[in-house]
C-alpha cells in the first residue's frame, strides 16, 4: 500500500517528535515534505532516488523529505516499511545537521563514498 501524501505527513510528525528537541537547535525550517520524487541525475532514470537532505541556504538550515522519492522505492511495502524508512532518513539527515553545526562531515565523506561506489558498479 502506497501512502497518501498526508498519511506520509502524519508519521513524519510522529516520527519527529521522537526525536529530542535539542536535535532541533538551529533547524531554522524544522523538517518539511515535499510531495515530488528527487531522483539522483548521476544515476540513469530509475535507478536511484535522493529520500531526504539536509540543507542550510539562504532560508536557514532545514530537512527535506521526498515524498515521490519514497513512494518510488517502496511502493506497496506495509506501514513498517515506510516508517522505519523515515524514521531511519530523519536520523541520517539530523546526523548531518549536528555534525555541520559541530564542524564536522564524517557522514558527507561517508555518502559520497557509498555513491562513488554505486555509480562503479553501475559503470561495471
Amino acid at each position: 500500500m502506497i501512502p497518501t501524501y498526508e498519511q506520509m505527513g502524519d508519521w513524519l510528525e510522529e516520527i519527529a517528535a521522537q526525536f529530542p528537541d535539542s536535535f532541533f537547535e538551529e533547524l531554522d525550517g524544522g523538517i518539511q515534505l515535499e510531495e515530488q520524487a528527487h531522483p539522483d541525475l548521476d544515476f540513469p532514470p530509475g535507478e536511484m532516488y535522493i529520500m531526504g537532505e539536509y540543507v542550510h541556504d539562504l532560508l536557514g538550515r532545514y530537512i527535506l523529505l521526498y515524498y515521490g522519492s519514497f513512494a518510488a522505492i517502496l511502493g506497496e511495502e506495509d506501514e513498517k516499511v515506510w516508517k522505519d524508512e523515515i524514521f531511519a532518513t530523519v536520523a541520517h539527515e539530523f546526523t548531518h545537521h549536528l555534525e555541520e553545526t559541530a564542524g564536522l562531515h564524517d557522514l558527507d565523506d561517508k555518502d559520497a563514498e557509498f555513491l562513488q561506489q554505486a555509480l562503479g558498479e553501475l559503470q561495471n
